[in-house]
């Protein structure tokens, strides 16, 4: 308990301090002094006595000192008192605090304590963690390496090069074909830049062709050629593909090599055997238009004598059957065109009444030879013109009516044709044996043939109907099959109508009298376009063989047309025509080439000018036209701004069926045409990479891949402006898989989308 003196103590010491010791004393001596002096004053008073001035003297000087020295101990004992207390106070102060900083010690160490036996456990727990993690971790090590001999096992006995190299172009990996092709070991690859380890004309800088690449992160698939310094050539499909990290950043490059030395050598002799055969079908074909020439010169002959109806309708038909039939050898003979399907679609103006005609007279006549009966009915008005190819149309009508003809024993064949206003329907119907139900759906596929027996006996291809169906299609329209066994079949193909005015008859020109020069090593052909060239008046000079042609140029000055025949016995006409050409003297002379295979013909003469090729047999309207172009250009120019403006209309509406026009003008506008022809060209060189995915997919009933594929085609076909090739892809795309003809339905997206090229690029050009 805190004593009661404590607090006056510290007050008086207080004042001490306040008024300072000698102060305060002289105050306190000079208040006492008085205060004795009143003393003894009231002293004497209250006693009377009388104020003794040495008494007094005496009180003060001996009780000043005194008090003075009292002063002095109280004060020097006071401040040592307060200091005491002070010091006591602050002790216990600091004993407090020590105390509170000792609990609190105490407190903390507590805690550490706790928590250190935590963390002790926790230890014991990472511990035992790490050591089943460090025993996993072993048993994983031991396994992947386990996986990796294996893998690598596997990579080095695969027959396929396998190498990895990093960003910076150096090796990190390869497999044992690697280092077979590279003639090194993998020791002495690793870590070298093997673009700077091998000259660049050497054999395995070819392997290494992604260093030519000015963007190595790109996937890349090349077919390379390996020539060994034995000189054994070897071919490897190497297929370059970037790898890349978690966060999308280029780590370095895959390089895989296939060796496809097999199939190279199978595709040359392939090619090989396609160059045979196109040439044994030119020289076949060539063979051919001899007789053929012959039927149709002399038909036309025959049809400018007097000749009754019926006999002018038959004279017609043979006419323009030997017409087809020459037509046609134009496409055997590129046997490109032949295996790709892709025969020129050329719309005319066709007037179809007579048109029928022609083709009932070819149906009686096939008819008859097997006592069968023919009968054609139709509905709408025939006597009029429409836009068609009459030649195809003409080839797809003949095939089914040879086809009925053929299948049908007893009872009739029939044509039916109807037309309305947005669509021409013609039906071949026959009662003959029919098709089985199971193979309605496969009957137009390449090279199909029934399995039913009674059709075993009868010859037959088997391409007929799949190359009718493609050249429907490539008309824009559709052909479809009903039959049933023992009663019949009926083929009924459908055609956009597009209406046309009548061709304009070719006024007569007066065109000055010529002198020609035919070289023509067939007599037969010479003779019949002789007679067609006299009847037009003009003057002709033949040479059968390449050396009469040369000694004639040289002595005839005359001169005003060469016709010139590309095969000849002794040289080829190019030699001819390059001739003329070099001669200062002969330069200007017209020259025109007379060939089976117009296509052939401008290749081989692409380097050099020509006023014109004709295709045998010939064909008056283009020989007159050719006439009119060379010696009478104001007429030719009068006819081309006399042309019907309803022709120009059909024409767009054709284009309409193909290319999405309203865009490509978009197109045309913003890019140009020279734009334009280079997306062109990019379709081209990427429609044949989307036609063999589509056919994998098919073939291995991927459906997604498939879709996937249609997808892009889709829209690089609407890149472009193609709308019926986007249509169809989008079919494949949406339409659920489908096994039967699908491989068939993608050639002929592949066929037909090539003819929808060439006619979108005479589209940009007339633009």
């Amino acid at each position: 308990m805190q004593n009661p003196v404590h607090p006056q103590v510290r007050a008086f010491a207080s004042r001490v301090r306040q008024w300072g010791r000698w102060q305060l004393g002289a105050l306190l001596i000079v208040l006492i002094s008085t205060l004795v002096l009143l003393s003894y004053l009231a002293y004497t008073a209250v006693f009377a006595r009388e104020v003794v001035l040495h008494e007094l003297q005496l009180l003060l000087i001996y009780i000043v000192p005194m008090l003075s020295t009292v002063l002095a101990v109280v004060f020097y004992l006071v401040l040592k008192l307060d200091a005491a207390l002070r010091f006591v106070d602050e002790s216990a102060q600091a004993e407090r605090q020590l105390n509170q900083s000792m609990q609190d010690s105490i407190r903390q160490l507590n805690y550490e304590i706790e928590e250190r036996k935590k963390a002790f456990q926790a230890k014991r727990r990472a511990i035992e963690e790490l050591r089943r993690e460090i025993s996993e971790r072993r048993k994983t090590e031991h396994e992947l390496a386990e996986q990796s001999l294996l893998i690598r096992s596997i990579v080095d006995s695969s027959p396929d090069l396998f190498y990895y190299r990093d960003e910076k172009g150096l090796l990190a990996s390869c497999n044992k074909m690697f280092e077979s092709i590279m003639e090194r070991p993998m020791s002495e690859l690793i870590g070298e830049n093997l673009a700077k380890l091998y000259a660049a004309d050497s054999p395995q800088a070819a392997i290494l062709s992604e260093y030519e690449q000015t963007a190595p992160e790109t996937e890349l698939t090349l077919d390379i050629e390996f020539k060994q310094h034995d000189g054994v050539v070897s071919w490897f499909e190497m297929r370059h593909l970037p790898f890349y990290d978690r966060q999308g950043r280029y780590i370095g490059l895959l390089g895989f090599g296939r060796d496809i030395t097999s199939r190279k050598l199978a595709e040359q002799a392939l090619e090989k055997a396609y160059q045979d055969k196109g040439q044994f079908i030119a020289t076949l074909s060539h063979e051919l238009r001899t007789p053929l020439n012959g039927i149709v010169g002399l038909t036309r002959r025959l049809l400018g004598s007097a000749l009754d109806t019926e006999q002018f309708s038959w004279a017609n038909t043979i006419f323009t059957s030997a017409e087809t039939l020459g037509n046609i050898f134009n496409d055997i003979i590129d046997l490109d065109k032949i295996d790709r399907r892709e025969l020129d679609i050329i719309y005319q103006s066709v007037h179809l009444q007579r048109f029928l005609q022609d083709i009932a007279n070819f149906a009686q006549l096939i008819c008859q030879q097997k006592g069968l009966d023919f009968v054609m009915n139709s509905e709408g008005e025939l006597d009029c013109y429409l836009l068609l190819d009459a030649t195809r149309l003409r080839q797809v009508l003949w095939n089914l009516l040879s086809n009925a003809v053929k299948f049908t024993s007893t009872g009739r064949v029939s044509l039916q044709c109807q037309l309305t206003d947005e669509q021409l329907t013609i039906t071949v119907n026959d009662t003959g044996i029919g098709i089985a139900g199971h193979e309605l759906e496969r009957i137009f596929d390449m090279y199909y043939k029934s399995q039913d027996g009674q059709r075993l006996s009868i010859v037959g291809s088997g391409i007929g109907l799949s190359v009718s169906r493609s050249l429907i299609e490539a008309m824009s329209g559709n052909i479809s099959v009903q039959s049933e066994r023992g009663v019949g079949s009926s083929f009924a193909l459908c055609l956009p109508v597009v209406q046309a005015n009548a061709p304009e008859q070719t006024p007569s020109v007066n065109c000055p009298p010529l002198t020609i020069l035919l070289i023509e090593d067939v007599p037969l052909n010479a003779d019949i376009a002789i007679a067609l060239l006299e009847q037009r008046g003009h003057s002709v000079v033949h040479a059968e063989t390449g050396e009469d042609a040369l000694a004639l140029l040289e002595t005839e000055d005359e001169l005003d047309l060469v016709l010139l025949d590309m095969q000849l016995p002794d040289m080829d006409g190019d030699v001819i025509a390059r001739y003329i050409r070099s001669e200062p003297r002969l330069a200007n002379l017209p020259v025109v080439m007379l060939s089976a295979n117009v296509r052939k013909a401008q290749e081989a003469l692409s380097d050099v000018r020509l006023d014109g090729v004709l295709s045998k047999p010939l064909n008056t309207d283009k020989l007159d036209h050719l006439l009119l172009e060379l010696f009478s250009p104001s007429v030719l120019r009068r006819q081309q701004k006399a042309l019907p403006s309803t022709t120009e209309a059909t024409i767009q509406s054709q284009r309409s069926a193909v290319l999405d026009v309203v865009t490509l003008q978009s197109y045309l506008q913003s890019l140009g045409r020279e734009g334009m022809q280079r997306s062109i060209k990019l379709f081209a060189q990427l429609l044949p990479g989307y036609i063999n995915k589509l056919l994998e997919a098919a073939v291995q009933q991927q459906e997604a891949e498939l879709q996937s594929n249609a997808h892009k085609l889709k829209g690089a076909a609407a890149a472009v402006g193609l709308l019926w090739v986007q249509e169809q892809a989008k079919k494949l795309e949406e339409a659920p898989m489908e096994r039967a003809g699908l491989e068939r339905r993608i050639l002929d997206l592949h066929f037909t989308a090539e003819q929808h090229l060439t006619a979108l690029q005479q589209y940009i050009e007339q633009y």
